[in-house]
């Protein structure tokens, strides 16, 4: 009778396990979401080709973008990056920088102590060659050219890329705003938190949903267990009165 005893009560917790192995289940869905902002900073990213701005404002600075993307990581490359500049009032292209070895060279004189690498360091396999201008003039307005050239290196040979991206530029005196660009920001923080927002009421959701099934389950185990102990009792009785 003990051992018919226990058996039922052991199949009498058996939904509150089942209760609490679909709870884990969810909560472990649900646990990369949460964690991904965390992990974000962590990783690290790839390399992406972005054009670059196209106004700068007069009297600050500017960084003219220029990225050139190597396709296979694992092959070996060597990159040098070589800018030439067009003025707005000028008829060809003059030699502006070039960057080969830390240090850049500045080959323009009207860019002298203005100019400053802004690109990859402390590597000769650039994917970057982007540069920065200190202290804009209207002068500066013009066509600037940016012109990669990449050797692959292979087991047996080399092998040459060259990729050229002219950017004009247009100085003015006071940076304008899009509103594509204000709007597009203002929905990027939106859905950010609203998304944190869905991940919150999910959480809670699912504690009470869990709490609540674990306190009913727990509730009918032990009416089912005192059903059973005065069955258990009853029958103990109804056997010694037979005796």
């Amino acid at each position: 009778m003990c051992v018919s005893v226990c058996a039922l009560l052991r199949d009498a917790t058996t939904p509150l396990s089942s209760v609490r192995m679909s709870a884990v289940k969810e909560l472990l869905l649900l646990l990369p979401l949460v964690l991904l902002p965390l992990e974000a900073p962590l990783c690290h990213g790839a390399c992406v080709e972005v054009d670059s701005d196209t106004e700068a404002v007069v009297n600050d600075g500017f960084k003219l973008g220029c990225i050139y993307c190597k396709m296979r990581g694992e092959v070996d490359a060597t990159a040098k990056v070589q800018w030439s500049f067009k003025g707005s009032g000028d008829s060809n292209f003059s030699d502006l920088y070039i960057y080969k070895d830390e240090p850049g060279e500045i080959i323009d004189p009207r860019f002298y102590k203005r100019l400053d690498w802004n690109g990859s360091k402390h590597t000769r396999d650039l994917q970057d060659g982007s540069i920065y201008i200190l202290n804009v003039t209207y002068n500066d307005t013009g066509t600037y050219k940016c012109k990669f050239s990449r050797t692959l290196r292979y087991s047996n040979y080399a092998y040459e890329k060259t990729k050229e991206k002219n950017i004009t530029i247009n100085v003015v005196a006071r940076l304008t705003r899009g509103m594509a660009s204000i709007l597009s920001e203002v929905m990027m923080y939106v859905s950010i938190i609203g998304l944190q927002f869905w991940l919150l009421v999910e959480m809670i959701y699912c504690y009470r949903k869990i709490s609540a099934a674990g306190e009913e389950a727990l509730r009918e185990s032990a009416e089912e267990y005192l059903a059973i102990a005065s069955e258990s009792k009853d029958n103990c009785a109804g056997a010694q009165v037979a005796e």
